[in-house]
């Protein structure tokens, strides 16, 4: 059998079990024959732990994938046909810090937008581009499948700062929407696809097709008459949209829209949980001290239901199916993270964008979006002029730019509080930062 060998960084997440699902779901199409999972040396208990239950899921599967734990990066890409990215820098403390400091200044405390959005870019896109140098040099025909948060800014600084083209973002939350829109019109949902527009966590879907037929209006109506409702998220709490907002939109926003459209009263939300000691980030280092519990006992040998809790639920169908129709060169419709090449007639070509593309063994083609209209234009607009602030700051350590995008941002209330912001978290995660303290 020819070998088809995938390499996960960051494989000791509790996410894992989600990506081998996917694999052993789809081994007939995608036969992978080997599947590395690397972390490092801080993350080798849970490494340990996920990668055992991994073995003893492929185990239960029948399949001969060899399922191979290392701490070693460099050995794990030699000759790799697929790489994908799933870290967290500073792992889950930092999280919590990214989410409590801005909340201790009156400002939304969370993981991809805003402050905390910024600083997780500043600790993971140094490491990224060093991952990208080792695929160049190590397996340079190999495509890499970003899942990293922020994926967005991520993918944008593959791009604009190496010469590396093999690079697509990947979240899980498009394919979430597929389901509930497949869910309120009764219809199947391989019959679906959305027309994207718009930033990875700040998309808009401005269109969806029944077999190539538009029933957007009908979306609409539904979802208007559902109250408006916004998606369900399972790592925060949304509130419904009025129908006047919706109807004059035209539009149907991300969940993640939802802190930008209720500001306020996501960050009364936020001071409640600073004030709980529930913080997103807290919550979520309880469930995986739950989950890396349950990981640990040797007769699981399948994802545990309380995965779904963590907020990857469908991470296996995006990732999974994008890796197979690469593989495949099946020329189906995904949700990518990738470069405009002009399908939004407002945004350079060059800036990476959020959309729905054609998936080829040479990678992502998008569909056309048009023009965007102002009521979405003009927020997409400022949300990718704050993402290149944020990576050109991440790169060269600029605090003063950093003050500058974050003041820049819709959800800091003030450029004095974006200074306060910036100083103190640029202090607390001092260690993941050496491009600030020169």
């Amino acid at each position: 059998m020819k070998k088809l060998k995938v390499v996960t960084i960051g494989g000791g997440s509790s996410y894992t079990p989600e990506l081998v699902e996917g694999f052993i779901l789809r081994y007939d199409s995608l036969p992978i024959t080997e599947l590395w999972l690397v972390d490092i040396e801080e993350g080798k208990e849970k490494l340990e732990i996920v990668g055992k239950l991994a073995q003893r899921m492929v185990e239960k599967a029948g399949l001969p994938i060899k399922v191979i734990l290392s701490l070693d990066r460099r050995e794990a890409l030699r000759d790799a046909d697929f790489v994908t990215t799933q870290m967290r820098v500073g792992q889950i403390d930092a999280r919590i810090l990214d989410e409590r400091i801005p909340i201790s200044h009156g400002m939304i405390g969370q993981e991809t937008n805003g402050a905390g959005g910024m600083f997780k870019a500043f600790r993971t896109i140094p490491v990224i581009l060093d991952i990208v140098k080792d695929i160049q040099e190590l397996c340079p025909d190999a495509w890499m499948i970003n899942f990293t948060n922020p994926a967005g800014m991520v993918t944008e600084a593959i791009t604009r700062y190496t010469d590396f083209k093999r690079t697509i973002g990947l979240c899980n939350v498009p394919v979430d929407m597929k389901f509930h829109f497949a869910k309120i019109l009764d219809v199947d949902y391989d019959a679906l696809t959305l027309q994207l527009s718009g930033l990875n966590h700040h998309v808009f879907i401005t269109d969806i097709l029944h077999n190539n037929t538009s029933v957007f209006d009908a979306v609409i109506e539904k979802y208007i008459q559902k109250g408006s409702e916004t998606l369900e998220m399972k790592n925060f709490s949304t509130l419904a949209y009025t129908p006047e907002f919706i109807k004059g939109l035209n539009a149907i926003p991300c969940p993640y829209h939802n802190y930008y459209y209720f500001t306020q009263e996501q960050l009364a939300k936020n001071i409640e949980e600073f004030k709980n000691g529930t913080v997103r980030g807290e919550v979520v280092q309880k469930l995986e001290t739950e989950l890396f519990e349950q990981y640990k006992d040797v007769n699981l040998a399948v994802k545990p239901k309380q995965l779904e809790l963590r907020g990857g639920a469908h991470y296996s169908d995006a990732a999974c199916s994008l890796i197979d129709s690469i593989y495949n060169d099946r020329k189906d419709i995904q949700y990518v993270n990738t470069l405009n090449n002009g399908a939004i007639s407002n945004l350079p070509s060059d800036t990476v964008i959020e959309v729905a593309a054609t998936i080829t063994k040479d990678g992502p083609v998008p569909i056309p979006v048009g023009t965007l209209r102002p009521a979405i234009n003009g927020t997409v607009q400022n949300i990718k002029a704050f993402e290149l602030m944020t990576i050109e700051a991440a790169i060269t350590g600029n605090t003063d730019l950093a003050i500058t995008a974050l003041s820049s941002n819709p959800l800091c209330p003030s450029s004095y509080k974006a200074r306060e912001v910036v100083l103190e978290m640029l202090e607390a995660h001092k260690a993941y930062l050496p491009q600030f303290f020169k």
